[in-house]
């Protein structure tokens, strides 16, 4: 089916739930006063990740989910973890910041495109079946799973931790009857989303799509997965909200988060017609997977291949690009890739344009960061400003770019473009222009 490149699709509405506050006014004012959500959690006990620190949705808690964020699916709360919980949140203060409501009638042009990280179970939830199966040496096997485990599960637990329930819970509440999917990339997830959904509705199968993404990397098991990759920063004595450094030649690895953010894209033509505030266009999108036989993922042509075909989608000059929201992890080798990524496509621009890297605000959230980078880019436009990269202090030659640090920079140019790249090599960009 052929694509309507004339078709302009804007952004009407945005809801996030992030470490940095969550709605649109909360966490624009974190972003307007620099002040970062990564602080000491409390979300599981012990000492991972290092430190015990990370950025953690502290506002997102048992009793404003059940009567704030989560009230019309409160009876479904049971059977969703809290990485479900935080994109269904996000998608309900988008659709009421957009101001569509819901419709009383089922919706065959409203879709839903939303992104998640693979979902892991607290040992808690299956200590009881793996111990009523153990052997009589006291240790758990699969012989005795199906006779005395099983029986001990709950009865909907993989309800609870599928990727694509997000997109089902919101779906059902929308009555969104359109073109509806669920993408598992990690970090790469959040510019697919919004690239899929401008490709659903150029191609003139929907007229509304709602596009976000969520992740929760404060997790008791993926935080002693990834500490155990060396991909955690160690605090070293430095107050939490200083540990993360993307691009800074003292970086160390990233800082966990958890979040999820969630927009209501609309046909341009459909949004005037309500008298919606659009608050940007989205105007191309390009991914790229790049593994080698012998040396594995390679992150940087990865990037590079991504932004070429995002550059190619959205039929704009590296000239016209106002600034880069960078994936900014803070890892050594990561960092350096992108870098490497960003001089190989723009040339001598590469050192020039101004590069934000917004993680040390809200964490790396896996899934969810590449939207909240997103939407902190476009309430950055909105003020006329792109936000800065905190704790930058120390340029790394290995990072030769021109990054936003201090204070807000002052810009009129609303093309900016957001990149984000997972260990597997799995890249995505997306150009978006402020409204």
């Amino acid at each position: 089916m052929s694509e309507d490149s004339n078709q302009r699709v804007a952004i009407t509405g945005m809801g996030m739930v992030s470490a940095c506050g969550n709605g649109i006014d909360a966490f624009e004012k974190s972003l307007l006063e620099g002040r970062s959500g990564i602080s000491a959690i409390d979300l599981f006990p012990g000492v991972t990740p290092p430190g015990h620190i990370g950025a953690q949705c502290r506002d997102f808690n048992d009793s404003s989910i059940k009567k704030e964020y989560l009230k019309p699916q409160r009876k479904s709360i049971k059977v969703m973890c809290r990485d479900i919980q935080l994109g269904v949140a996000s998608a309900n203060l988008a659709l009421e910041h957009s101001g569509l409501g819901i419709k009383e009638e089922e919706d065959p042009r409203l879709g839903v495109e939303f992104g998640a990280d693979l979902m892991l179970s607290p040992p808690d939830v299956l200590f009881g079946a793996v111990a009523a199966s153990r052997n009589e040496q006291g240790m758990p096997t699969d012989t005795q799973w199906g006779e005395k485990g099983l029986a001990q599960m709950e009865p909907l637990w993989l309800l609870k931790y599928l990727p694509n329930m997000p997109a089902c819970h919101i779906s059902i509440y929308a009555k969104a009857c359109g073109p509806s999917n669920s993408l598992t990339l990690e970090d790469a997830n959040g510019n697919l989303t919004l690239g899929e959904s401008l490709r659903i509705m150029r191609r003139g199968q929907a007229d509304t799509m709602i596009a976000g993404t969520t992740g929760a990397r404060l997790h008791v098991i993926k935080s002693i997965n990834l500490t155990s990759l060396k991909e955690v920063a160690e605090p070293n004595g430095q107050a939490p909200e200083e540990v993360l450094k993307p691009f800074d030649k003292n970086r160390s690895g990233e800082v966990l988060g958890e979040g999820a953010c969630a927009f209501i894209l609309e046909r341009e033509d459909k949004a005037k017609e309500r008298n919606a505030t659009i608050f940007a266009y989205v105007l191309g999108i390009g991914s790229s997977c790049v593994r080698h036989p012998k040396t594995g993922p390679d992150p940087k042509q990865a990037m590079v291949n991504a932004i070429r075909a995002a550059l190619r989608s959205a039929d704009v000059t590296i000239d016209q690009i106002g600034h880069i929201n960078a994936h900014g992890s803070g890892s050594q080798t990561m960092d350096a890739a992108e870098a490497a990524a960003i001089l190989e496509v723009f040339g001598d621009r590469g050192r020039e344009i101004p590069v934000t890297a917004l993680k040390p605000f809200f964490g790396n959230c896996g899934s969810g960061s590449g939207t909240l980078e997103i939407a902190g880019s476009i309430l950055g436009l909105r003020h006329g400003v792109v936000f800065p990269t905190l704790n930058y202090a120390t340029p790394d030659p290995e990072c030769p770019l021109n990054i936003v640090h201090g204070e807000p920079l002052k810009t009129d140019n609303k093309i900016f473009l957001n990149i984000n790249v997972t260990r597997a090599g799995q890249a995505s960009a997306l150009l978006v222009e402020g409204a």
